[in-house]
């Protein structure tokens, strides 16, 4: 037997160079991934490129630019709303991308997104780090264990106690930038519902309210400038009411609840709320024998549990039938709880090699097609939306050419 020569090392770009460049410095590993080329409008953005990944590093300020130095692969992680041009330029020239989720913020942009790595077949892969999360994906192994036999409703339940900071001090607080949160923050729990339920959403209907954040009149007066949210954050800043700052334009919700039901009969709900006290997600699967729970989610350094109810007990019983603790999940370590190592360690072996991943495009596309829907039900006074399905060309080319984790085995419809 020979040995085979190393493979080559990738060259990586970086399409905005913000919050989120730290998914791209966990594949910078020289030997296997190097980002040799970055771009950001901001002088900001291209000075925090330089710091964080060396002197050798081209900058730019146009993305259009970059393709120059010669690029295996970029990371789009821009502002949701400036994520479908620099994808749909780099999948053209052929370049494999990552898009941070969500895909778009239009389903319109969504498909146009697909259609181009569908057409020029190159490699798309957008950022739900939620399926690499060790609680959700311990939950996700009980389910296809047979744990509590067929899945028949999840239930997500997310606490988003740092919402004024994170979501309405800046551009997220804007519906023409992000459409909504149930769409911008509500993307990673869509999609994890469906991959815990095996399907897809079709029927969806929602209420919410802007019912804290609207009433507080302290707003800034002017632009954001080069501020980030590390910048004002200060967790010890409580009730709601005494934060200051506010976004001038604040008229997303921040408080909202979905009901939906799959394209496989399974009933799911997702209540939001962006002024608790606490900031977790608390997801419960129930099946036909029994149901699965979890307790803290070990993003915010947590130690989360994953209980199991499957034997038949009268009245309120803490003790599960079986619990799981963090020494049992199958990842650990920083970043989403070792959820962000994993999926850019996934993303760099599908640029390589291809094949299936855990993630999937056209999964991102429908978490953003059901967040539009649940946005537009809200805002109508809670009525019924039917969440439109992908093109059947595109859908098929993607299960040929990039088959994602659906999930479980359920009943049909």
């Amino acid at each position: 037997m020979t040995d085979q020569p190393p493979a080559p090392e990738l060259r990586l770009g970086v399409v905005g160079v913000g919050l989120r460049a730290g998914l791209a410095t966990l594949a910078d590993r020289p030997g296997t991934a190097r980002v040799v080329s970055c771009a950001d409008p901001a002088a900001r953005g291209r000075a925090d490129a330089r710091s964080l990944f060396g002197p050798g590093v081209r900058i730019h300020e146009r993305y259009e630019d970059m393709l120059a130095d010669g690029l295996d692969a970029v990371f789009v992680l821009t502002p949701d709303d400036q994520h479908t041009a620099p994808a749909r330029y780099f999948l053209e020239a052929g370049v494999a991308v990552f898009v941070e989720k969500p895909l778009t913020v239009t389903l319109a942009d969504c498909d146009r997104v697909l259609a181009t790595a569908a057409r020029t077949r190159t490699r798309l892969y957008v950022g739900h780090n939620l399926r690499h999360l060790p609680v959700l994906r311990t939950m996700r192994r009980l389910v296809d264990e047979g744990a509590i036999g067929t899945v028949r409703a999840v239930w997500c339940r997310h606490f988003v106690g740092h919402g004024g900071d994170y979501y309405f001090k800046d551009w997220h607080a804007e519906r023409d930038r992000t459409t909504g949160l149930l769409l911008q923050k509500g993307a990673h729990d869509l999609d994890a519902i469906h991959w815990l339920a095996g399907g897809t959403a079709r029927t969806v209907t929602a209420l919410g309210d802007l019912a804290v954040y609207g009433a507080n009149a302290h707003r800034r007066s002017g632009p954001q400038g080069p501020r980030r949210v590390q910048d004002w954050f200060d967790e010890g800043v409580w009730p709601p009411s005494a934060l200051r700052d506010l976004n001038p334009v604040v008229d997303v919700e921040d408080i909202s609840m979905v009901l939906t039901r799959l394209d496989n009969g399974v009933l799911t709900s997702y209540q939001q709320c962006h002024f608790t006290p606490d900031y977790w997600r608390n997801y419960t699967v129930i099946g036909d024998e029994g149901r699965i729970e979890n307790l803290g989610d070990g993003i915010e350094g947590d130690p989360p549990v994953v209980k199991v109810w499957n034997r038949r007990r009268s009245g309120y019983r803490p003790e599960a039938d079986r619990t799981l603790d963090a020494e049992t999940f199958e990842t650990a370590g920083a970043g989403h709880g070792g959820a962000d190592q994993a999926l850019v360690d996934e993303f760099l072996g599908f640029v390589a090699h291809g094949g299936a991943t855990d993630t999937s495009p056209v999964a991102a596309r429908e978490a953003v097609a059901t967040g539009i829907a649940a946005t537009t039900s809200l805002r109508s006074g809670g009525t019924s939306v039917q969440v439109p399905a992908l093109a059947p060309d595109l859908a098929d080319y993607f299960a040929r050419h990039q088959p994602g984790s659906r999930g479980p085995a359920t009943r049909p419809p």
